[in-house]
């Protein structure tokens, strides 16, 4: 079973198609990275719809930074040209949903009457002065401590 699933961010927007014997094909590049720090790096898998896929409303929410959540068929593409071997991996899209919240670029180009929501406004504090708490006197094996350090209270010397 052939089965490759990825999450990455578009590369630019996707491309809509009609090949010749008219089926529509739908082509992103999306960029899937690897490690962390320096090490970290970046992959590029072309992935294709064709069909109904391609159709219909999702390619237009597929644009340039937009992250998704790709399932497919992983193939090695290769060739030949100019004497130079190439190679690029290849998902023939099976399923593709979209993750995360818009890309910069769409949340700039919103429509001029939509107003973002307004955030809370902070709590203040009342202006009145705080009041302390009256303290509790200090506690030394069950008995009160007095301000200058001798015990309170009522004693009596046990009996021997």
């Amino acid at each position: 079973m052939n089965s490759f699933l990825f999450t990455g961010n578009l590369g630019q927007d996707a491309e809509v198609k009609t090949l010749a014997g008219g089926t529509t094909l739908c082509e992103m590049s999306v960029a899937v990275k690897s490690g962390y720090g320096d090490k970290e790096k970046t992959n590029w898998v072309r992935c294709v719809m064709f069909g109904k896929k391609a159709e219909g409303a999702l390619p237009s929410y597929l644009t340039k930074g937009t992250s998704v959540a790709v399932s497919g068929e992983l193939s090695l593409e290769q060739w030949e040209s100019n004497g130079k071997a190439g190679a690029a991996l290849s998902v023939n899209v099976q399923s593709i949903d979209l993750i995360g919240g818009k890309p910069q670029q769409a949340q700039q180009q919103q429509p001029q009457s939509y107003q973002q929501p307004q955030a809370p406004q902070q709590y203040q504090q009342p202006q009145a002065p705080y009041q302390q708490a009256p303290q509790q006197p200090q506690h030394n094996n069950g008995y009160a401590q007095a301000q200058n350090g001798a015990p309170q209270g009522n004693f009596s010397q046990p009996q021997r």
